[in-house]
């Protein structure tokens, strides 16, 4: 079933902005702004396969889209309100605008322990790799490919 404006495709909705800056990441991690086939397996090895810290790094380049080296609010709002639109109504509960911008909000303040506005790489690091679950769901990284 197609719902007006959206793909049923897995039972997600729409996928383009998080593609969007998936792809992004990737082109960057390439330092070209271009990406070969080559180029792209190997930074999938290096995302699936590779050390805590390079899945943090890919993380944190996922949501830093300036590249500046650090991510502002309204980037994190950017990222999740992507995610949310890929799931949308499939989540329970429904996801909406508002639910992003509330989840960023608690999720931000928590990271940003400087009270800066910013969340630098070491903030990142340190909150990610404070919860075990936190850890435990970067390893599941590893079974991806």
């Amino acid at each position: 079933m197609i719902l007006e404006g959206h793909s049923d495709v897995m039972g997600f909705r729409d996928a383009t902005q998080y593609a969007h800056y998936v792809f992004h990441t990737f082109k960057q991690s390439a330092h070209s702004g271009t990406l070969n086939f080559e180029q792209f397996i190997g930074l999938l090895s290096r995302l699936s396969r590779g050390t805590i810290k390079d899945k943090l790094k890919w993380i944190f380049g996922l949501y830093d889209i300036n590249g500046d080296g650090f991510i502002s609010k309204q980037e994190m709002l950017l990222i999740v309100s992507a995610i949310y639109d890929m799931l949308g109504h499939y989540t329970d509960p429904a996801v909406d605008e508002h639910s992003a911008r509330e989840h960023v909000e608690r999720v931000f303040n928590q990271i940003d322990s400087k009270k800066d506005g910013l969340i630098s790489f070491d903030e990142f690091m340190e909150w990610c790799q404070k919860d075990e679950n936190r850890t435990k769901s970067l390893l599941m990284l590893d079974t991806i490919l």
